[in-house]
């Protein structure tokens, strides 16, 4: 496998469509050629089973259906970058804090979730090739640390997580029995976790070939967990590893002028400054260069040449009218009191007016061993 440079660009129809606009040297592009330019080459795209409420409110944050899905996945290919498809078995964010069933799943039993998720990414793998989009990966559910489909599949119910990892994986390989396929947990300086929830996946569910790893500086630990917990991981497991989410700030200034949005309604930073205060490089554009140098420095030393990449999540997501991280349809699906703001633009490789960063040249100039 070839080491890649990757973004996570789920939002970007939406925040286009609300009127964002990229530039390198003063010049405006599509972001994709920009992105291009600095040597990315794959393209990660979040899938959500019905990111709408009964009455057909959008979700938000990219409302990434499967026609979404495809219409981003046909102009990526069309520019030549490959794709990771990241099935979240969730009408909206799947992650360690939130594993929510979909709405058309909510009253099924154990037996039925399993056959719901088998049938369910058979009709989606088979939607895609008959789109002709068909991606270069596959991962089945999103930062399963905690595990997915709650409460049934909840951690340490593991059989329960395996069974439905696993009919997940049977689905993908119903329609390609090739395609790489990716489990993805957060938490990458989190050794224990991994060994954890590993060494009880690999008793129990198919066989699989890439462990995705989230890491953010804020809340994951230092580079050097990440570090360690990849090159136990490495050796224990035999897997390709992949960071599939990693972001660092470039500013703590504020965005509310570009969202124009009242304060109540603003979710604001991702990275709050009692989160910032022990990282290991400030949140500067420099911090964001020397950041993106060291990390890329590190996962392309891990043991057996096992790290092969990472995805940069959101450098895209820049601040712009309508585009939040959930609406209020989203709040009452997840249970959640909001408010409904980006709380990311500060984390983007573009600047608040869509200027490309210097850490994009970081990532161009990186040359894999």
């Amino acid at each position: 496998m070839r080491f890649i440079k990757g973004v996570d660009l789920s939002t970007l129809l939406e925040v286009e469509k609300c009127g964002a606009r990229f530039f390198d040297g003063g010049k405006e592009k599509d972001v994709l050629d920009i992105l291009k330019d600095y040597g990315i080459d794959s393209v990660r795209v979040r899938l959500w089973n019905d990111p709408y409420s009964e009455e057909g409110e959008p979700y938000g944050a990219g409302t990434n259906d499967l026609p979404t899905a495809v219409m981003l996945m046909k102009r990526v290919m069309e520019k030549g970058f490959d794709v990771l498809f990241d099935i979240h078995y969730s009408d909206f964010w799947a992650d360690p804090g939130k594993q929510i069933k979909p709405k058309a799943w909510k009253d099924y039993d154990e037996e039925q979730l399993e056959t719901a998720v088998y049938e369910y990414t058979k009709e989606v793998m088979e939607h895609l090739k008959k789109e002709q989009v068909f991606p270069a990966m596959v991962q089945v559910g999103n930062e399963l640390s905690n595990g997915l489909l709650w409460p049934e599949g909840k951690v340490p119910g593991y059989d329960r997580i395996a069974r439905f990892v696993s009919a997940g994986i049977r689905g993908v390989r119903a329609v390609d029995k090739d395609i790489p396929i990716m489990i993805h947990l957060d938490n990458g300086g989190n050794n224990a976790l991994y060994r954890e929830w590993f060494d009880n996946y690999m008793k129990r569910g198919e066989d699989f070939q890439v462990i995705g790893l989230s890491y953010y500086p804020f809340w994951h630990g230092t580079l050097d967990m990440l570090e360690n917990n990849m090159n136990d991981i490495a050796v224990r497991y035999g897997k390709e590893l992949i960071i599939a989410e990693v972001s660092m700030g470039y500013t703590m200034e504020d965005y509310k002028q570009y969202e124009k949005l009242e304060d109540n309604e603003r979710k604001g930073y991702a990275t709050r400054r009692e989160l910032v205060e022990n990282i290991e490089y400030p949140m500067t554009k420099e911090g964001q260069s020397d950041f993106m140098a060291d990390f890329l420095k590190r996962i392309n030393r891990i043991a057996d040449q096992k790290g092969r990449g990472f995805y940069y999540w959101e450098p895209a997501w820049i601040p712009v009218p309508g585009s939040g991280w959930a609406t209020p349809a989203s709040l009452k699906y997840m249970g959640d009191p909001g408010p409904c703001g980006n709380e990311w633009a500060n984390q983007a490789l573009f600047d608040y007016e869509g200027n490309a960063l210097p850490a994009l040249k970081v990532i161009r100039d990186f040359k894999p061993q």
